[in-house]
């Protein structure tokens, strides 16, 4: 994702005056089932994260619409629940690899090391349809996307609370499931190891937000606008691509 606007000294002022979010992993005690419902048991010992704010931070409106995250993990997996409060669900994404962000989406971003290179960023629609994706470093420090990256073994789910792509009514919105398997998290000669309890990792979050209208009964984005970011650790500033404002999530 490349939205990137320029540092002003009021967006630097912002960003280092807002502290990063953290998060205690639990470990999951059972099976996980991927069906975007977020139903296991293991899901209610599990917290939420705070609600998503605006990318810039508090200073900024607050969203439209909440979001919030839990997280868990065991020896294979590391697991992604996500609810998205929204009263018309719709996507138009179903190619793999496609811009997700061009629809309305929610995004990962993960990096092991914590060094804020080597990092790894997933999206996906409402559709269930997934963009991943691996950077060597950030864009701002000349880093290239190598879209080429998959992630064998991802489990992916969407639950609809409503019905998708019918402009008629209103839903209450989509909830999501993702497992990534700890042995996709690499490329080329760089290999995150599988955390051990204790560990910690830089982790964000990012919901993308259109504003819509509907023309003969189909959603449309509206031309004129740009999107909303909204995220678990504020960035300060408009680009997802500043680890260093990641959350940092610590494996128990």
């Amino acid at each position: 994702m490349t939205r990137v606007i320029i540092l002003t000294a009021l967006s630097m002022t912002a960003l280092l005056g807002q502290p990063v979010k953290h998060y205690q992993c639990l470990r999951a005690s059972g099976s996980m089932q991927i069906d975007g419902r977020i139903s296991e048991a293991d899901w209610k010992r599990a917290a939420w994260t705070d609600w998503f704010v605006d990318i810039e931070g508090a200073a900024k409106p607050k969203p439209r619409f909440k979001t919030r995250v839990k997280m868990l993990w065991d020896d294979k997996y590391f697991y992604i629940a996500a609810q998205l409060e929204e009263p018309h669900v719709w996507a138009t994404l179903t190619a793999h690899d496609s811009v997700i962000f061009r629809d309305n989406d929610f995004e990962v971003f993960l990096n092991p090391s914590g060094d804020t290179n080597n990092y790894f960023e997933f999206e996906m629609n409402a559709l269930n349809t997934g963009w991943d994706l691996f950077l060597p470093k950030p864009y701002k420090k000349g880093g290239k996307a190598d879209n080429s990256w998959e992630i064998p073994g991802l489990k992916t789910a969407v639950a609809v609370r409503g019905t998708l792509n019918k402009s008629s009514d209103k839903d209450r919105g989509w909830t999501l499931e993702i497992a990534f398997p700890w042995a996709g998290f690499r490329h080329g000669d760089f290999a995150a190891p599988k955390p051990s309890p204790g560990a910690e990792w830089r982790v964000n979050f990012s919901r993308v937000e259109w504003r819509h209208r509907i023309v003969n009964g189909k959603y449309e984005k509206i031309p004129s606008l740009k999107e909303d970011n909204w995220v678990w650790s504020p960035q300060g500033l408009v680009d997802m691509h500043v680890p260093e404002r990641w959350g940092v999530v610590q494996f128990e």
